[in-house]
Order: structure tokens, then sequence, then C-alpha cells
């Protein structure tokens, strides 16, 4: 009995660690473009060329980007530089060993991302779009990047010669819970160095990714969600022709 109550009090104890050490910073709206074949093209570029060095979509296919108005020579010619074959699953060669000495953990699989991050504060394509575009510089952290959303992650900011090196700013202000205690608060970002692209322009290719992460860890979401409305005007239709078949079968019947 005693050992019970120990681990029910452990048990209890590690949602609170957990929901301590997540990031409170608040997130963006991501654009719906998972219907814009054009940004998803450029998201599945994007997600090739700075993601998968690193990050498997295992669960995913290079053909399957045909669903996307993507050929197979378009595919073989501008999207696999490695060998691998159009039929290929989209995997890494970095052995996960190497991977976890040099950044602290093994990269999470991709495949299904955006779902995996969906929570109460917002969608999983919320907090990516959120947290690709909240990199700064910080020389204390082994990579030289920390991260708005996720504080301290192992990522370097990959994206980094796009969107320009910034800084972010802080500023102390009285704990509103605690009057003795002093909390940082983000105050904006100084830029260090321009990069190649505008923030506007560096904001719409991160939502085309992210659009590309969204439709990765569903395809069929699009048509799924046009069959459903189907399904449910085939309902509806239906309860009206029931309602007025069991209307005349009892108008007899007092």
């Amino acid at each position: 009995m005693k050992l019970l109550k120990k681990l029910i009090a452990v048990l209890a104890f590690v949602p609170a660690v957990t929901f301590a050490s997540e990031a409170t910073f608040p997130l963006d709206q991501a654009p719906n473009r998972t219907k814009d074949l054009a940004a998803l093209q450029n998201g599945a570029k994007l997600f090739v060329n700075y993601c998968l060095n690193c990050h498997a979509a295992s669960a995913m296919r290079y053909n399957r980007m045909k669903d996307i108005g993507l050929s197979d020579d378009q595919i073989k010619n501008n999207l696999l530089f490695t060998g691998e074959k159009v039929g290929d699953l989209m995997k890494v060669s970095m052995a996960p060993k190497d991977a976890k000495d040099w950044f602290g953990a093994v990269p999470p699989d991709l495949s299904v991302i955006a779902r995996a991050k969906a929570s109460g504060e917002g969608s999983g394509a919320d907090w990516l779009y959120t947290y690709l575009r909240t990199f700064y510089q910080d020389d204390t952290r082994p990579t030289g990047w920390n991260n708005l959303v996720f504080p301290n992650v192992g990522m370097p900011h990959v994206m980094w010669e796009l969107q320009g090196v910034r800084a972010a700013k802080f500023a102390e202000e009285k704990d509103p819970h605690d009057a003795s205690k002093v909390v940082h608060k983000f105050a904006g970002y100084e830029q260090i160095k321009p990069g190649t692209m505008t923030a506007t322009e560096f904001d719409s290719a991160v939502a085309d990714l992210v659009a590309y992460l969204e439709w990765m860890g569903e395809p069929v979401q699009n048509q799924r969600k046009r069959l459903g409305v189907i399904v449910l005007l085939f309902l509806g239709g239906f309860m009206v022709l029931a309602w007025f078949l069991n209307k005349s079968f009892w108008k007899d019947v007092k």
C-alpha cells in the first residue's frame, strides 16, 4: 500500500514538472496553405534543403509528392541528392549516436510533427510557424542559438542565412505573482546581420514549409474533409426523406 501511494505521488508530480518546463511564448496563427500547390512545392524544397539533413520523415516516400503536382523527373532532378530512388522513404544517413553527440538528442522524425505539436495553445502548424521564426543568437548555448518557443533547444537555426542574425532583447519586470522576484520579458529583436530575405519573405517561406509539414502529416486531409462534407449532406438529405416517410406512415394512426 505504501509503495502504491508513493507511485501515485510520483505520477501526480510528473505532469506538474512537464508543464512547468513548457514554453509560454504566445503562438502566431499559421497561414493555411495546405491547398496551395505552389506553396506546398516550395515547402517541399525547403524541407529537403534545410530539414532532411538531420530530421527523417520515415513515414513518407519521395514519390508521394506527386500528390502536390510534382512529376517523378522533377522529384529526381530537384529533391534527390545522394542517390536515393523516387520510391524510397525520406530517411537520413546520420547515425543516431552521432546526432546525440552533436545535438544532445536524436532529432525527431518529422512525419507527423505538425499533428504531434498541437495543444490547447494552438495547432501544430501554429507551434511550428512560431518556433521557426523565433530563433535568436545566444553565445551561451553550444550551437550559438536559442529559441523563444523552445528555450535552450539543441537545434541550431538552420535557416539563419535567409532570416539573418538577430539578438533578443529582454526587459526585467517584477513577477506579478511574487513581488520579491524579477522575470525576464521578451522586448523585441535587434537585427545584427541582414538575411537574404526580408522579414515578410521569410515569414512566407516558413509558412510554405509549415504547410508542407502539415500536409505530410496527413496527405489525404483535404480529400477527407471534402468527403466528410459530402457524407454529411447525404445524411442530411436522407434524414429529411426519413422524416417525411415517418410522417406519411403515421398520418392515419391516432
